[in-house]
């Protein structure tokens, strides 16, 4: 693994929670997502990460959010189409002074109003931060 996928924080399952096995849904790809990144969580789940055409049910969501890209609650709502329940979503966002740059305020204003709780941030690679959204758990008791 790279020095960005496996940087201070360990692992990518340590840091980011994924299994082998795990159906990871990619959302917001563009030319500026850390590749090393994606291969280490493909290569950690044994898989390939799956696109928003994708029609099944997803064990996490990888969401790819820079400023200017939209209403991230929309863009929440829509992660969780396919979201298993109990499952996470991951908001990668530019770190700051990078184009892009996302105040985690944002996030933090987002996340309940799409019905989700913040649970962590971590430093996903060498310049993007990822937050951790997950469903509270009397929301998911109703689902």
């Amino acid at each position: 693994m790279s020095a960005s996928a496996d940087g201070a924080g360990g692992t990518v399952s340590g840091r980011l929670g994924f299994t082998p096995g795990q159906v990871i849904q990619e959302l917001g790809y563009d030319d500026d997502v850390d590749q090393d990144l994606r291969e280490a969580i493909e290569d950690h789940v044994g898989g390939e990460l799956v696109d928003e055409d994708y029609d099944d049910v997803a064990d996490a969501v990888l969401l790819w959010w820079r400023d200017g890209d939209g209403d991230l609650v929309d863009a929440l709502v829509d992660a969780l189409r396919s979201l298993a329940d109990g499952g996470v979503i991951w908001v990668l966002t530019p770190k700051a002074g990078r184009a892009g740059h996302v105040e985690p305020s944002d996030i933090g204003e987002a996340a309940p109003t799409a019905g989700l709780a913040q649970t962590s941030h971590v430093s996903a690679a060498a310049d993007w931060s990822g937050t951790r959204l997950v469903a509270p758990k009397a929301a998911r008791s109703k689902r």
